[in-house]
Formats: structure tokens, sequence, C-alpha cells
């Protein structure tokens, strides 16, 4: 990509990588081309290189970039959310849950990590009179993504 045409701030000039924070406008998209997320039309995303924010298959993509900069890269699971693991399913008590009535296939509720350290998240994927079947894998484990970035600034970080 040539920098030709358009004047390039001093922040331009500067690659993504180790001792920066980047500003970065992405579309997160599934096989089918579906979008999962973006930030486009909202407020662009901020993180410090290499502060663990940015799974590693989204953050390798972006070291040496530059402002103005865009990309396009399909994202493996394991460089992503993770493999799909079905030892994150859980049968569960259904007397367990307060809220029976909000029971239903799909639904993401959230339960105490049992590993301490706040909520975790789970979908209910299935159910009866007995159980519920609740899948803690992160929704998009096992997918291959498609991560389109480009890169609004590239800044030295703040230094404490």
């Amino acid at each position: 990509m040539s920098g030709e045409g358009h004047m390039k701030s001093e922040s331009g000039e500067l690659p993504a990588g180790d001792h920066t924070t980047v500003t970065i406008h992405f579309t997160l998209r599934l096989e089918d081309g579906s979008e999962v997320d973006t930030t486009r039309g909202k407020r662009a995303a901020e993180f410090a290189f290499g502060d663990g924010n940015l799974p590693p298959g989204f953050e390798k993509p972006i070291r040496g970039m530059r402002a103005g900069d865009t990309r396009t890269v399909e994202v493996a699971p394991e460089h992503a959310f993770g493999p799909w693991n079905p030892h994150n399913v859980q049968r569960l008590k259904r007397s367990d849950f307060s809220n029976q009535d909000e029971l239903e296939e799909g639904v993401v509720m959230s339960f105490a990590d049992p590993a301490g350290g706040g909520e975790l998240p789970g979908v209910v994927r299935a159910m009866d009179e007995q159980g519920v079947e609740v899948d803690f894998n992160h929704p998009l484990a096992g997918r291959t993504l498609t991560f389109e970035v480009e890169v609004l600034e590239v800044a030295p970080a703040a230094t404490h």
C-alpha cells in the first residue's frame, strides 16, 4: 500500500507494535460473511498493544500497520476464541434456577464463576423437566472469523 496522494500525520509514521496505543475500526464476520461485531458507525476501539485485550489472532496482523492501513485476515479458532470444547457444556439441575420463567433455548444467562472472579456467561442449549444444559463455550468458539481492520491512529503508549 503506497502512501501517495494523502497526507500523513506524525503518528502515521509510527508502526503498531510494543509500547504503542492503537485506535482501530474493525468488522468481524462469520464464515458465511454475516457480521458479528463492528465499530463502524460507532466509537473506534483503542487498545494498548500487547495488553492481552485482543486475542493473538487479532493483534498479530495489526503489528507493523500504520495509520491509514487496512487489512482483512482470516483468524482460525485457536487464535481467536478457542476451539469448541464439549467439557464446557454442563447439565445443571432445573431447581438451581431462581428465574424458571426466563429459561428457554438460546438464552444467554450469567452464572457465578466457580473459579472465582465474577460472572460467566452461558447459553441454554436444551432443557427438560429435571435439568438444563448450559454451554459455557464462548459463542464464537470453534469459528473461523474474518477480521477486517483499519488503523486510525498509532501513538506512543503513555508511560507511568
